[in-house]
This record gives C-alpha cells, structure tokens and sequence, in this order.
C-alpha cells in the first residue's frame, strides 16, 4: 500500500531535507518515525528537497508498506514518534503509481523578507532580513521577467545536480505587509538556490543598485556570476505542491502559504492590556 503525507517543518533544527550519516535530516526524521509505526523499515520520497534552514507548510511525501494501519496512526500516530519542530498534518492512501515528486505539476515556495533597522529577534531563522528602505513596485516590475520558460542558469547554483537549467515560473508576485516584504514563485520545478537567487537579485534593484532591467539582462546571460550573491535561508517557506485532482492530494490552502509573522504594533498604538 503506498500513502502520502502532508508535513510541515521548521528547518532550523535540520541539515536539509535529505538523509544524512548524522541523522540529522529531516528524511531521517520521518523515516523512523513512521518506521516506527509502520513495525518495519520505511524509505520515504518526497516532493521538494529543502536546504538547511529552509522551513516548509506544505510538504508531501510518500512511502511504501504492508502494515494495516488506522488513518491517524499516520498522523497522530507519527507525530508522537516526531521531534518538535516538525508535524504530519494529514494523510491519505493514494495509487500505486502515485509519486510525490514526479506527479507534482508544480511547486510554490514564499520567501519572507523584514525590511527594518533592527534585525529580527522574535522571528529570528525565521525570515531574512534587509536594513534599508526596498522598493517594491520597482521589484515587482523586474520580477515581470523571470516569468515563463527561460534557462535559469544565472539562478542556478553551481552544484545542482539538475540535468537541464530551463525551468517554467507560471508565478512570481512581489509585496508588501506592513515592515515585511513576501515574494511567492510557483514554477513547474526549481533549480538549486535558485529561489534564494532571484531573491538577492530583486533585493539588489529594491535597493536602488540595479535597475529593474537588469533582472533581464542577468537572465539572458545564463551565468551565475552576473546575478547577487545567494540570499539566507531563513526566510524560504516550501509553500505548496500541485497535483492532478485525481490523485486526492488535499489542497493547502492559502493562509498555510507560510505562517504570517507576528505584526509588531505601530509606535503610536495604545498599549495593549495584559
């Protein structure tokens, strides 16, 4: 019997998503616990490996088992053996041939920036952080070139191992939320880094150091070298996968796009009662 798992996780407790020697992955993680449940060993594939540090609300999984189980023994059940830091949120029996990462249509990740003097204390690995005013509707209108099929080289980091560097962005929208800046990219797949990239790159013309022409010129030089450096990854939320409706993959909804952060009272706010 194959099921599939929806997780999610605050990667600054784990190497990344991929198991590692250490047990420290988040892999490793989910792996013994639903070994746990499951009685026997269990290898788990998911549908977008993390980096470390990079958080997720909308991760899916699969795995493979002959155990006959209740339904929330996957869920309540996995969780009791989980670390925190990290939960199943539902899960569901799914086809034989169903398969997280290649069934995926396309995967939507959010980065969430603090814009603020002061670097982030409560929210701390938890969203990145730029100390000087961005604009965002001069970043909005450089994004306006990544969208579509291009070869993403210049966003690619130098150890992917993808075998090809042209990728799909079906979205990519720039905001503002109060002293937070959102950007959210869906695209058929990402390359490594390559949401980090375009990240440091907008945050580069948001800054007044490059003009929003330059996101294009950077593009068609399908170079690593001409782009910004590779922004943190504190602030990178895996934040949905899409699959064919057939599969009976639930949909995430909108707000678990990534936990809205915290909205720090203005200076003139009354203060609230204890």
């Amino acid at each position: 019997m194959r099921y599939a798992l929806g997780l999610e996780y605050d990667g600054r407790a784990f190497c990344g998503w991929q198991a590692q020697p250490s047990g420290r992955g988040v892999q490793n993680a989910v792996q013994r616990a639903v070994s746990a449940i499951a009685g026997h060993p269990v290898m788990v594939t998911c549908a977008g490996r993390t980096d470390a540090g990079v958080h997720a609300t909308a991760q899916v999984v699969h795995f493979d088992t002959g155990s006959e189980r209740p339904d929330t023994a996957w869920t309540r059940g996995v969780n009791t053996w989980l670390q925190e830091g990290i939960s199943v949120l539902w899960s569901r029996r799914v086809a034989d041939s169903f398969h997280a990462r290649y069934e995926a249509l396309s995967r939507s990740y959010r980065y969430i920036l603090l814009e603020r003097r002061s670097r982030p204390g409560l929210h701390h690995g938890r969203v990145g952080w730029w100390p000087t005013p961005l604009d965002v509707p001069a970043m909005a209108v450089a994004a306006g070139a990544l969208l579509g099929t291009h070869d993403f080289s210049t966003f690619r980091a130098a150890e992917c191992q993808a075998r090809s560097p042209v990728r799909t962005m079906l979205h990519l929208e720039v905001r503002r939320e109060g002293e937070f800046i959102e950007f959210d990219l869906r695209a058929n797949a990402f390359l490594h880094h390559m949401v980090r990239n375009i990240v440091g790159s907008l945050v580069q013309v948001g800054a007044g150091r490059r003009t929003p022409e330059w996101i294009a010129g950077i593009l068609a030089a399908r170079n690593r070298q001409a782009g910004a450096p590779t922004f943190a990854a504190d602030g990178l939320y895996l934040a949905g996968v899409e699959y064919d409706p057939a599969h009976g993959i639930p949909a995430f909804p909108d707000s678990a796009l990534s936990p809205a952060p915290v909205r720090r009272p203005a200076v003139d706010d009354p203060a609230p009662l204890a």
